[in-house]
């Protein structure tokens, strides 16, 4: 039976509409400038204050941002980072939420106080650097991917969805011969896929956008991240500081609009993973944060 909708409600759902529209509208403008500008010519760039069309289409800006091996190499980098990092961090975040879950495990709640407290206080940005180097870690990957394996706030979330997994599916398997381990990866994974999608993708995103860490522990600029030197070229572009930081290559501050090709650069591959994974997303964010 359909029910019929009074005037207000069509108005009220007209107005929301419109207001999300045009929010949607307002976030995707500053992309689609960028985008824009990284397609214009310098002259265009600078006697127009703001565009989504640009007059020509030109590709000047990427050819200058190719011209060097600097950033395809700093892009497979942060691939592996990425990869590697969100893989290490998801192992983490299971194989601790899920223990955690289990209301009979000895010192429970020792634990938990102990891993929430991290969400009020850090060791700061100088403890940690000094545990990475007395590590040996500096100038080397594993100082961009150990110091963020474990996300508090999601593991906290993760440690609630497998509080709502039914305790008696694990049971059956546990009847059926299944020891902890293999119920854990037989029964309790396959059922977690929207969270470990949607954690998975936190953590990637956070990865991929990191250049704190690498630039406080890689002195070599040929492991830098892509993130890190898109940050040395925007600050060229801007005058802050020169080339001999950089790269022979680039002894010369970059055009306004290769700075924005290098943000469109850094920013579409991570987009592109979204499709992907967005039948998880909106599941995956909403299971596990309503029970405590």
């Amino acid at each position: 039976m359909k029910i019929k909708r009074s005037l207000g409600s069509k108005i009220f759902d007209t107005f929301n509409y419109l207001f999300l529209g045009l929010f949607a509208c307002s976030t995707i403008l500053p992309f689609l400038y960028v985008l824009a500008c990284s397609f214009s010519s310098e002259k265009e760039i600078l006697e127009r204050p703001f565009y989504i069309i640009p007059r020509s289409i030109q590709f000047a800006s990427y050819k200058y941002v190719f011209s060097s091996p600097t950033l395809p190499r700093a892009f497979l980098i942060s691939v592996f980072i990425t990869a590697a990092g969100a893989a290490t961090a998801m192992f983490f975040t299971l194989t601790l939420a899920y223990p955690l879950s289990k209301k009979n495990l000895v010192g429970r709640n020792v634990l938990l106080t102990l891993i929430s407290f991290t969400l009020v206080f850090g060791g700061g940005m100088i403890p940690t650097f000094l545990v990475v180097k007395s590590l040996g870690f500096l100038n080397k990957y594993w100082a961009l991917i150990l110091p963020g394996a474990i996300s508090t706030w999601n593991l906290l979330v993760v440690k609630n969805f497998f509080q709502e997994i039914p305790q008696e599916m694990e049971d059956s398997a546990r009847v059926d011969g299944c020891s902890a381990l293999g119920t854990f990866i037989k029964i309790v994974l396959p059922l977690s896929m929207p969270v470990i999608a949607t954690f998975t993708l936190f953590y990637a995103v956070g990865y991929w956008n990191d250049y704190r860490g690498a630039l406080l522990y890689m002195t070599d600029n040929k492991k830098w991240p892509l993130q890190l030197v898109l940050r040395q070229i925007v600050l060229m572009a801007a005058g802050n500081i020169d080339g001999a930081t950089f790269d022979e290559a680039y002894t010369q501050p970059p055009l306004q609009g290769s700075r924005n090709a290098v943000i469109v650069f850094g920013t579409v591959p991570i987009l592109l993973v979204y499709p992907f994974l967005q039948k998880h997303f909106v599941k995956g964010i909403m299971i596990g944060a309503i029970k405590g």
